[in-house]
Parts: structure tokens; sequence; C-alpha cells
């Protein structure tokens, strides 16, 4: 049984009521990666923006 199996069996037994806080859970979770993802993509153009100027700076320099 994957885990998704097992997450929707147990979702099956959780009452009504507390469906809206699971699904709450749930998205802040993804909002967490998304913003971690986003963080890795900006800070790998910023590596990129100075690895550029660096090789601009040593073609002028040459």
């Amino acid at each position: 049984m994957t885990a998704k199996d097992q997450l929707l069996q147990e979702l099956d037994q959780v009452p009504e009521p507390l469906l809206l806080k699971v699904l709450e859970f749930v998205l802040s979770l993804k909002t967490e990666e998304e913003q971690k993802l986003e963080s890795k993509t900006w800070q790998a153009y910023l590596d990129s923006e100075r690895e550029r100027k660096e090789v601009y700076r040593r073609l002028a320099n040459s």
C-alpha cells in the first residue's frame, strides 16, 4: 500500500469538521515546498549572475 493509499484510508475516518484543518495543513506544506523551490531557483540565478560578471571581468582584463 502506498503512502497516498494509506492517507486516503485515514482521511475516510476523519470527522468532517477536522477535514478543514487537515486541508489547511496540507496546503501549508505545499506552500512551504514552493517557497523553498523559489528560493533555490533565485539563488541559482544569483550564482549564475556572479559567475557571468566574473567571466566578463576576466575577459576585460585579458
